[in-house]
């Protein structure tokens, strides 16, 4: 049995990741140079890898591959795939500093569909929420299997509303498979792959999660897809993490813009200057998508999405009372002003005015 796991084609890829002053470029490098059996010492000796490196490199870590084989044995959805594997998702493999190894439970056909990244705040607003259930489902129809990070707030809304669309949804995280994080998340982590969808992950899957797992587990979000939306985005989000690396990698960011008094919408008003796409209706992504990719996305009638009018007042509207004196001064607006959009809002059904001011209504 040992001897066979010496042979194992994972093994030169753990070596490769625990070698040190070795990442994922200079790594793929080396495979894109040397051929698929860079690992030999006689070719590693042809290139520029110190003798410390060369004796790292040739490191058997079967301490790591038997916990491996035995996490992807307990179940026939799990899978352990390294960069040359047939089922490495090709948009992914495509980007710098793509993951040598990914962990993977779920569908792979999953992988290979064309993405759209949704990502934003954990402490989302009302109108972060409500854009999220609106503009997912119209993704969905369109097509897109929706991306994101199972995080609280944002990400965590725009798995469910892929689900409840009829949709699939892929999860990544920035733990091991086995330690779903958050722990709030772990019936939703398994009602994505029940709905054939999948977990990935370049974590060993027995590890928790770090800090510093969670910026690197962004560039795998935004390398998935061919697009990233940020839905809403405080000055330092960790979402503007995300649209860095989907520029980076060449993907395309949507944004939905904000009033400016609203600290969730500074970082998306700061991506539009920057030029990433301002976002008004599904069709402003999937325009952009069609030129952009080759994947072929259907684009919906305008109709078939809504986002939120005068967001900046109705972020402001509660489900308990709200004076029109209040909602003005939270707003800067004069109160005529409000009071016109306020009718409006109410003529349209996303507001009710009731004893003492307004409150938010349930819009079938």
């Amino acid at each position: 049995m040992v001897a066979a796991l010496t042979q194992h084609p994972l093994l030169p890829w753990l070596a490769l990741q625990h070698t040190q002053g070795i990442g994922p470029v200079r790594a793929l490098k080396l495979y894109h140079t040397l051929g698929k059996h860079w690992y030999l010492p006689e070719n590693l000796q042809r290139t520029k890898v110190s003798a410390e490196q060369i004796s790292q490199l040739q490191t058997a870590h079967l301490d790591l591959l038997e916990p491996i084989l035995a996490w992807q044995q307990a179940r026939s959805n799990r899978h352990v795939l390294s960069w040359d594997s047939p089922y490495y998702p090709t948009q992914l493999k495509a980007t710098p500093a793509a993951p040598l190894i990914l962990f993977v439970e779920g569908d792979l056909d999953a992988l290979t569909q064309p993405q759209i990244a949704v990502v934003g705040s954990r402490h989302p607003s009302y109108v972060g929420k409500e854009n999220t259930k609106n503009l997912i489902p119209a993704l969905v129809a369109a097509g897109a299997v929706i991306t994101s990070g199972l995080a609280l707030g944002i990400d965590g809304l725009s798995h469910k509303a892929a689900l409840d669309a009829g949709g699939i949804s892929l999860g990544v995280l920035g733990s091991g498979l086995d330690k779903i994080y958050p722990k709030q998340h772990l019936g939703l982590a398994f009602d994505l792959i029940a709905s054939g969808g999948a977990l990935i992950s370049e974590c060993y899957p027995w590890l928790g999660p770090l800090a510093h797992h969670f910026p690197r587990r962004n560039r795998i979000i935004s390398g998935l897809s061919l697009g990233v939306l940020v839905v809403e985005a405080a000055e330092r989000s960790g979402s503007l993490i995300t649209a860095r690396y989907a520029l980076e990698q060449g993907r395309e960011v949507f944004t939905i813009p904000g009033a400016w008094q609203n600290p969730l919408a500074k970082g998306c008003n700061q991506l539009i200057q920057q030029g990433a796409k301002l976002v008004l209706e599904v069709n402003d992504i999937l325009e952009e998508l069609r030129v952009f990719s080759v994947a072929e996305v259907k684009v919906l009638n305008p109709s078939a999405v809504e986002l939120l009018p005068y967001p900046e007042l109705l972020d402001n509207v509660g489900i308990e009372t709200t004076a029109l004196d209040e909602i003005a001064s939270r707003c800067q607006q004069p109160v005529q002003d409000v009071l016109i959009r306020l009718v409006e809002l109410e003529l349209a059904g996303w507001v009710a005015s009731v004893p003492g001011g307004y409150v938010r209504a349930r819009r079938g």
